[in-house]
């Protein structure tokens, strides 16, 4: 009722701007994001409930102690690439779950190892109204500054956890040409929080970096960790070249890093999670079973074999590649034509239970409009460290519908 009718809680698009240029000292971040991204930030919160909150959280911890079984690990990474049987010691910072919102409640839908926007929700939370039909389950100023200083913890605990006793002094903010990345105003909010600790902070195309004498450097500045938001997953490209042999040298720590995508990211994991008999072979226990099949939509890898009976049912799938990121190459089974089918067949997909997105109705200047919404837990360690929303228009999330874009998430 509330994502359907409440409208008079949000943000000031003014106070906005103020709260993310306050976060770099300068008014840089906010006139990139309105001339680069003005449809970042949605108008309206997102509204749930504490117990699917809690379910969410439930569902986290059951596919975390999945994931923590030696059983998994020897059978994912036996057809992972070479790279990610690498173990570096780091977990892995900003794993993103994604989640459905319906009326049988929440369904995971996919898990990132790079998920943007974390600070970004922050710096909206600074500036959210208070709503009364929501009792303590409003994110504010105060929880948006603890989340900031776990932020940075984080980073350090993955410098320890990489085998380094003494402080993190250095982190390169990593991404292809990330002058002209969507999420660029980000990584600016990234290099002051860490600049603000006390930590030398760089933004970087992977190519500017080069080994010498066992680190890493960036011109002549040594990088002790990477904060890697690459999609080069498994660091193949050639500008990853210096990356890639400094991480498998552990010249520096990577995170997140090629064995957490496979471990995690890697689509082709759902289908064993989904799969009662694959579960029962790793030795899972029933009750974790039962949490892992009510929240995870059966899916199934794409095959010839099975081409007749999914083209059939194609109406109650999704198509994802196996590899994909930011809902690229995703299709909704309704919305297929045979020639994007016959690419499908051609290798790499898998296919998803459709569970329909929920819907939150927002007030534009034309009226009212119903738009969807998915959820985002940014974990660490298995822990749910921030919950955030993104609304939009269209077959998969994308930070241009009018009225979308990140949403505060007020527990209800």
């Amino acid at each position: 009722m509330l994502n359907d009718s409440c409208l008079c809680v949000g943000h000031e698009q003014s106070a906005l701007a103020q709260a993310l240029d306050a976060a770099t000292g300068d008014a840089e971040v906010s006139a990139l994001v309105a001339e680069r991204c003005p449809h970042l930030f949605a108008f309206h919160p997102v509204f749930v409930s504490s117990a699917d909150a809690a379910r969410m959280e439930h569902l986290i911890a059951a596919i975390e102690s999945v994931i923590a079984l030696p059983a998994w690990q020897d059978e994912v990474l036996a057809s992972a690439p070479a790279i990610a049987r690498h173990d570096p010691g780091a977990r892995g910072v900003f794993f993103g779950y994604d989640f459905h919102l319906g009326e049988d409640g929440v369904a995971l839908i996919e898990i990132n190892t790079n998920a943007g926007g974390a600070l970004l929700n922050a710096a909206l939370a600074r500036v959210q109204q208070p709503c009364g039909a929501v009792a303590g389950g409003t994110p504010g100023a105060q929880q948006a500054e603890r989340f900031e200083h776990e932020v940075v913890a984080m980073f350090r605990e993955e410098w320890r956890l990489g085998g380094n006793d003494g402080p993190l002094r250095s982190v390169a903010i990593v991404d292809s040409d990330p002058e002209n990345q969507f999420l660029y105003p980000e990584f600016l909010l990234f290099r002051k929080l860490l600049q603000r600790h006390g930590i030398d902070a760089v933004i970087a195309d992977p190519s500017e970096l080069r080994g010498h004498e066992g680190r890493l450097l960036h011109g002549s500045m040594p990088v002790d960790l990477v904060y890697n938001r690459l999609t080069d997953f498994m660091l193949e490209a050639p500008a990853s070249a210096a990356l890639r042999a400094a991480y498998l040298a552990r010249a520096a720590v990577v995170t997140p890093h090629p064995r957490a995508h496979a471990l995690y990211a890697d689509k082709r994991n759902l289908a064993i999670l989904s799969d009662p008999a694959r579960l029962q072979a790793l030795d899972v226990p029933a009750i974790t079973q039962a949490v892992l099949l009510a929240g995870i939509p059966h899916t199934e890898l794409v095959h010839e074999s099975h081409a007749e009976r999914l083209w059939s049912t194609r109406r109650k799938r999704f198509f994802k590649p196996a590899g994909g990121f930011g809902g690229r190459a995703a299709y909704r089974g309704d919305k297929l034509t045979r020639r994007v089918w016959g690419e499908i067949l051609g290798g790499g997909y898998v296919a998803q239970a459709l569970v329909p997105p929920g819907e939150r109705t927002i007030a534009l200047p034309h009226g009212r409009e119903k738009l969807k919404f998915d959820l985002r837990s940014y974990c660490y360690g298995g822990k749910v460290q921030w919950n955030a929303a993104r609304v939009y228009q269209g077959q998969t999330t994308n930070m241009r519908t009018p009225g979308g874009g990140f949403a505060a998430v007020y527990q209800v």
